[in-house]
């Protein structure tokens, strides 16, 4: 009888230790979560709500297109994708026969004109004498005129004679007209203007100046420091200012576009510190930025065919708005280079929130610029001096009295 009282009790008791397991570990794993809550919670605000990450982020750079200015046909390619290039290398080069031709004519051009307009200058002094002359002879034609018209009345003389007298009188007249016209057309070319200063000599080194930096631009140089993408072009190519022959990445201006939710823009500000890393060097290697502007519209706002929403099926999507982290680390990017298009993971730090959120300044000065293209004008200014002074003028009063033309001699 004890025997079966055992057995049936036994089973009681067992599942009753079961059910304050099942309730120690549904404590226990109640607590737990509490402690993951509480972790989570005290994590954000300690942590979490100061930092802002995305991995919706990519390395941009300038592109710079390299065209010709003028067209024409390549003779020479010297540079190859990837490969690094210096301000102011030759990168390609074309045909130069009808450019020097044009160049060789623009010399002649404007030598020709300067004697040209020295002589319009020296034919005045010339014109002058020759209307002193014409007046003294109309005034001797007159005079024996009005002497023979006298004599006339006299019966002195015959009337042909008079008739005679009066034609070489209007003959002298017309003479001193026209010599006058002439002057006066002589000075009109040349009133209120020296001859270094001359419309016609001012073209003329236009022109030359033209022919000369055409004839220059069949060399074509790299306006920056960077390396070489996208070269299309080929030896043999006839090219154009249309045609794009090749690209340089200045690979030291790099910047990251990193695409933030709208809803993780709140304090965010210009000048935030940004901590970068990249899917090609991973982890180990971090590059310090800072937010340089907010961007000013969303994608899909300046899409080439904008979302339209005014329609009954409309479902809302979080937009993603383009913000730019200029990057301050440039020992690190010597060290590991970036390139255009890399995957980077962003942490923007927003601890200091009192910057703005629009950029309220502006500037005078050029973000970028390039002088390769100054020195050709100060050798073109060169070989006209050259021109002019074999010519008679003087360069120094031809040109702008700021111009040191001693510095190309």
């Amino acid at each position: 009888m004890n025997q079966t009282t055992n057995t049936e009790e036994h089973p009681t008791k067992h599942i009753s230790n079961q059910s304050r397991k099942r309730r120690r570990l549904l404590a226990m794993l109640a607590v737990l979560v509490v402690i993951i809550l509480i972790g989570i919670f005290g994590y954000y605000q300690l942590y979490g709500r100061f930092y802002e990450s995305t991995d919706d982020a990519y390395v941009q750079g300038n592109l710079n297109s390299i065209s010709p200015q003028i067209s024409g046909t390549v003779t020479q390619v010297f540079v190859e994708d990837g490969d690094y290039v210096k301000k102011g290398q030759t990168l390609v080069t074309l045909d130069q026969s009808d450019t020097r031709i044009a160049l060789q004519s623009a010399e002649a051009n404007l030598a020709s004109v300067v004697r040209q307009t020295r002589g319009l200058y020296s034919d005045i002094a010339n014109y002058q004498a020759q209307v002193q002359t014409k007046k003294i002879d109309y005034k001797q034609a007159l005079a024996d005129y009005e002497r023979r018209q006298k004599l006339a009345k006299k019966g002195a003389v015959s009337v042909e004679e008079v008739n005679h007298y009066r034609d070489t009188m209007n003959a002298a007249k017309n003479a001193l007209i026209s010599t006058e016209q002439t002057l006066e057309s002589k000075i009109a070319l040349i009133d209120g203007v020296t001859v270094e200063h001359h419309p016609a000599i001012r073209s003329a080194i236009a022109k030359l100046q033209s022919a000369y930096l055409n004839h220059l631009h069949t060399t074509i140089k790299a306006p920056i420091d960077g390396y070489v993408a996208k070269r299309s072009v080929q030896v043999g190519e006839q090219v154009s200012p249309t045609d794009n022959l090749l690209v340089i990445v200045p690979l030291h201006q790099v910047w990251i576009n990193a695409n933030f939710k709208e809803s993780q823009l709140k304090e965010m500000r210009i000048g935030q510190p940004v901590d970068i890393t990249t899917d090609l060097y991973g982890d180990n290697v971090h590059y310090q930025g800072h937010v340089a502007s907010l961007g000013i519209g969303t994608g899909s706002a300046f899409a080439l065919l904008p979302a339209q929403n005014a329609s009954g099926n409309w479902i809302k999507i979080v937009q993603r708005l383009p913000v730019r982290i200029a990057i301050d680390s440039n020992q690190s990017l010597a060290n590991y280079p970036l390139r255009i298009g890399l995957s980077c993971y962003i942490t923007v730090h927003l601890v200091d929130n009192h910057g703005p959120r629009l950029s309220v300044q502006h500037t005078d000065k050029p973000r970028f610029s390039t002088d390769i293209y100054d020195h050709p004008l100060n050798m073109a200014h060169k070989l006209v001096a050259k021109i002019l002074s074999a010519n008679g003028l003087d360069p120094k009063q031809t040109f702008n009295s700021n111009m040191d033309l001693s510095s190309h001699e």
